[in-house]
């Protein structure tokens, strides 16, 4: 780069922060009323301007096996790419800028994060790279995911782009219950996946980080279809409903009794764990209303069950619950699991079974080491495992506990 913010044979092309800034100006500026359609050719056409071509958005598909690439003018469209092996692939699930040189120049892949929400990759071809340009890009891909998020509430055109296979209408219920797969802060990263990803029912989770307080739910509706995905989203509203009212974990466990009960009669239950971690201090609490423990993993590697008193599933009239308290160790981790994932059974064989699980657990977490990728090597290694097929709902949540604080993030440099 130039004194003047040109690069010595790139006449005209100006890569220097203050271009930068009044780049991403004008984009923001435009964004506001652009059409979800017209998205594309924006940012195709400031890519253009400092000297990137042949730009790709790639998506997550709902199963999270494949980068699938945005249809769009200006953007270039290929086969949808592998999230193993793949240069997109790895920019998605270790939220990192991966560099591609080759005979055209350096193709470059930047993850799409919304927060710290993973939504997919941007890729663009460059002649050639400085620390201008990876600040700029890095820059210009946190907006176009910001911008798709924003404009996915209005349009199916980024639903329509991730599908990948026809979709139940169970499943479309559950998938817009559903808060955004993972999220990252200093002191504590989350993120949850479910399967069968295009026809999930009775399974969901939720959380909200509000303060020093994560809050989690992980519910199973019993049944199949509609009325399981019915009964989740009366289950999810009563939590969230209770949630944002500040009660405590057993106030929550009563509502959500009482309103499961109400609405679908006494033979209707759902499962239910709720959680509460301090992430300032590691202080868990959690009530389980029938479901698996939870697993304690510690030095990468499964070390307990968070075993504690059940009490009857939502809907069945329980008795106030017992709060179980627990005190985390930094980098502990916990991993919620509803029971399809352990109760398939293979074609004249026996359950999968917890042991089995835990082996896998164990296996999984030496090989990968982000929250986000460990649900995804996990779940996909499990369902493969049980014979590629699920007749269950088979949900995953995964809580990495870190400490610390977020203070500095609040200090302008």
């Amino acid at each position: 780069m130039t004194e003047g913010g040109q690069r010595p044979g790139m006449s005209g092309v100006d890569r220097s922060e203050g271009f930068g800034e009044r780049l991403l100006g004008v984009l923001l500026d435009r964004a506001h009323e652009m059409p979800p359609q017209l998205i594309a050719p924006l940012v195709a056409e400031e890519v253009a301007r400092v000297g990137g071509r042949d730009l790709s958005i790639l998506l997550q598909d709902y199963e999270q096996m494949r980068m699938v690439p945005l249809p769009g003018r200006g953007l270039t469209v290929g086969d949808p790419e592998p999230v193993e092996g793949s240069p997109a692939g790895e920019a998605f699930l270790r939220r990192r800028t991966v560099e591609v040189p080759g005979e055209g120049g350096v193709r470059m892949y930047l993850p799409l994060l919304d927060g710290s929400d993973q939504i997919g990759a941007m890729a663009l071809t460059l002649d050639s790279v400085d620390d201008d340009d990876r600040r700029l890009l890095r820059r210009l891909a946190g907006l176009v995911a910001d911008m798709i998020v924003i404009k996915d509430a209005y349009t199916d055109l980024f639903f329509r782009a991730r599908r990948r296979a026809p979709m139940s209408v169970a499943a479309e219920i559950q998938w817009s219950l559903l808060p955004p797969l993972s999220m990252t802060v200093p002191q504590v990263e989350v993120a949850g996946i479910l399967e069968p990803a295009y026809d999930v029912a009775g399974d969901s989770f939720d959380y909200a980080l509000n303060g020093d307080i994560l809050h989690v739910a992980m519910i199973d509706a019993m049944g199949h279809g509609l009325d399981a995905a019915t009964m989740a989203t009366v289950a999810i509203g009563a939590y969230r409903h209770t949630r944002r009212a500040g009660t405590g974990l057993s106030e929550v466990y009563a509502f959500m009794d009482k309103a499961i009960n109400e609405q679908f009669g006494h033979d209707h239950f759902v499962t239910a764990q709720m959680m509460c971690l301090n992430i300032a201090t590691g202080r868990l609490q959690w009530v389980n209303a029938g479901h698996p423990a939870p697993l304690l993993i510690r030095d990468r590697a499964v070390v307990d069950r968070l075993e504690s008193p059940t009490t009857l599933p939502v809907g069945f009239g329980g008795e106030q619950p017992q709060v179980s308290e627990r005190v985390l160790r930094p980098g502990d981790r916990l991993l919620c699991f509803t029971d399809g994932l352990i109760e398939e059974h293979q074609a004249g064989g026996e359950q999968f079974g917890e042991e089995q699980l835990i082996e896998w657990t164990n296996r999984v977490i030496r090989e990968h080491t982000a929250v986000r990728a460990v649900v995804r090597a996990l779940s996909h290694a499990l369902k493969k495992e049980r014979g590629g097929n699920t007749s269950d709902d088979a949900t995953m949540f995964l809580i990495e506990w870190r400490g610390g604080d977020a203070d500095h993030l609040a200090v302008p440099d």
